[in-house]
C-alpha cells in the first residue's frame, strides 16, 4: 500500500545497518514496555477497537444524515487535525455534496469564532464536541458559545440529538455535562493520546457524520497492522523511513519538509507536523517538521530549498492515482502558448512537475528527498497511512531514547496564559 523510496535521500549510511536496534525497539513497541507504554493502545487498536461503539457511530451518522447540512467539529490539536485531514483528503476541498464541515474550538480569534456562528445560523447543524477533559480552553470557550447557539435555535430537547460528545469514558467536565444534558457520548480511549486518536471516535465520528465509509478506514488500518507487524527492515517501509530520518539528522539536516502535490492533502501536512513535532521535540532533540504544497509553494519556498542554507530534507508523499482528472483542451488561437499540452491529463502534468522538481532539488540543489507513495486518497488509504506513520513515529522517537507519547512542553504556555487571564488557582 505505501512504499518508501530512499534512493534519492543522499544517505551516507546503510539503513539495514540499524537492523539490531530496530528489532529491539519493535519488540519494545509490541510488548508495550518502553517509555509512555500507557499510550500504546493504538498498536493493536485494529484488533481491539470497540466494535459495538463503532457500529453505533455509523447508526448515529445515518440517523442524523437527513437533518444535517452542516457538521460543526469543536476541538483542537489531535481532537480536530486528524478528522480534518481525513475529510479533506478523502472528499476533497469542494466535494460534490450539500453537507459541509466547519471546525471551531481551535482558536481564540474573535473574528473566526464570530464568523463561524454567523455562517451556520441558517443551516441544519449537528455539533460534535471533542475533549478528553472538557476544560481545554479554546474548545471549552467555543462550545459554551455553540451550546447557547444550539439551544436558542433548537431548544434543549432537540439538542440532545444534535450535540454529540467525544470524551472520557467516565470522568471529566465534558462527560459530566453530557450526562446532565443527555448528549450521546463516544469514548476517547485512555491509552491513545490525542495525536494518535484519529483512528478512534475522535476522528471516525466526524468522518461518519460527513458520509465517509469508516469501515473502509478500519480495513486500511487493519491491513497496515498486518503488513507492518514485522521487525524485518527489508519488509517494513515505515521503519525504513524512521531510520532514514535519524541518518539524515546525523548528517546535519534538522528540518523535515513534508511535501505533497495535492491541495486536499495540505491539512494532512498539518497533522504530520503535530504528530512529529509533539512526539519528537523534547530534551533538545528532534527534527523540526514543516510542510508545503507544491507546485504552489515552489513559487514562494522553491528558491530557498534550491539554493538556501542546507538545513532541510524533503519527505514527498506522492499519490499514484488522482480522485478526479481532466484533459487540457486545444485552443485554436493558442495565445497562452499552452497547445503543446493539449490532450494531456492534468495529473500527468502534475507528476511531471513533481519529477522535474525532484531532480532539481536533489541533483542540482543537493537536497535529500525521501519519497513515500500511496495508491490513492481513499478512506482505505487514509486508514493505512495513519498506522504507517504511527509505527514510523514510535520507532524514530525511541531511536532518540525519548517518550514519543507525552508533550510536557506545551504546559508552559498554558500556565502563563492562565495567569494573564486571571484563572483561579
Amino acid at each position: 500500500m505505501m512504499k518508501l523510496d530512499s534512493t534519492q535521500a543522499l544517505l551516507k549510511e546503510d539503513i539495514s545497518s540499524y537492523q539490531e536496534q530496530v528489532s529491539r525497539i519493535h519488540k519494545m513497541i509490541h510488548d508495550k514496555s518502553g517509555a509512555g507504554n500507557d499510550r500504546l493502545g493504538w498498536v493493536d487498536w485494529a484488533e481491539n477497537y470497540d466494535k459495538e461503539e463503532f457500529e453505533r457511530m455509523i447508526k448515529v451518522a445515518e440517523k442524523l444524515n437527513d437533518k444535517t447540512d452542516c457538521v460543526v467539529v469543536c476541538g483542537i490539536g489531535g481532537s480536530y487535525l486528524g478528522a480534518r485531514a481525513a475529510i479533506e483528503m478523502i472528499q476533497g476541498l469542494y466535494p460534490d455534496q450539500a453537507k459541509e464541515v466547519v471546525f471551531i474550538g481551535n482558536t481564540f480569534s474573535s473574528n473566526y469564532i464570530s464568523q463561524v456562528l454567523n455562517h451556520i445560523k441558517d443551516k441544519d447543524v449537528v455539533v460534535n464536541v471533542i475533549s478528553k477533559s472538557g476544560t481545554t480552553t479554546e474548545t471549552a470557550l467555543a462550545f459554551r458559545l455553540l451550546k447557547q447557539f444550539m439551544e436558542r435555535k433548537y431548544g434543549k430537547e432537540e439538542c440532545r440529538e444534535r450535540i454529540l460528545a467525544t470524551t472520557d469514558r467516565s470522568k471529566g467536565t465534558l462527560k459530566e455535562l453530557a450526562n446532565k444534558e443527555g448528549y450521546e457520548t463516544f469514548v476517547i480511549p485512555d491509552d491513545i493520546g490525542g495525536r494518535y486518536s484519529v483512528i478512534t471516535p475522535v476522528g471516525l465520528l466526524p468522518m461518519a457524520l460527513m458520509g465517509i465509509d469508516i469501515r473502509e478506514v478500519m480495513k486500511g488500518l487493519q491491513a497496515a497492522y498486518a503488513d507492518l507487524n514485522t521487525d524485518d527492515l527489508s519488509k517494513n517501509d515505515a521503519y525504513q523511513y524512521a531510520v532514514a530520518r535519524r541518518i539524515l539528522q546525523n548528517q546535519g539536516y534538522n528540518v523535515e519538509m513534508f511535501v505533497t502535490y495535492e491541495p486536499q492533502l495540505q491539512c494532512l501536512g498539518e497533522w504530520f507536523k503535530q504528530l512529529m513535532g509533539e512526539s519528537e521535540g523534547k530534551e533538545g532533540k528532534g527534527i523540526l517538521p514543516d510542510s508545503a504544497t507544491f507546485s504552489t509553494d515552489l513559487h514562494s519556498l522553491g528558491q530557498f530549498i534550491q539554493e538556501g542554507k542546507k538545513v532541510l530534507f524533503e519527505t514527498l508523499l506522492a499519490v499514484e492515482k488522482p480522485t478526479l482528472d481532466s484533459v487540457v483542451p486545444t485552443d485554436p488561437d493558442n495565445l497562452d502558448g499552452m497547445n503543446y499540452l493539449a490532450g494531456k491529463n492534468l495529473d500527468w502534468i502534475n507528476k511531471m512537475a513533481m519529477k522535474g522538481t525532484l531532480a532539481a532539488h536533489v541533483e542540482t540543489g543537493g537536497v535529500p528527498n525521501l519519497q513515500i507513495s500511496i495508491p490513492d486518497m481513499s478512506a482505505y488509504s487514509f486508514g493505512y497511512q495513519c498506522y504507517w506513520f504511527f509505527k514510523a513515529t514510535a520507532m524514530t522517537c525511541y531511536m532518540l531514547d525519548i517518550n514519543p507519547f507525552d508533550q510536557p512542553g506545551v504546559e508552559v504556555y498554558k500556565k502563563n496564559m492562565f495567569k494573564l487571564l486571571g484563572k483561579p488557582e
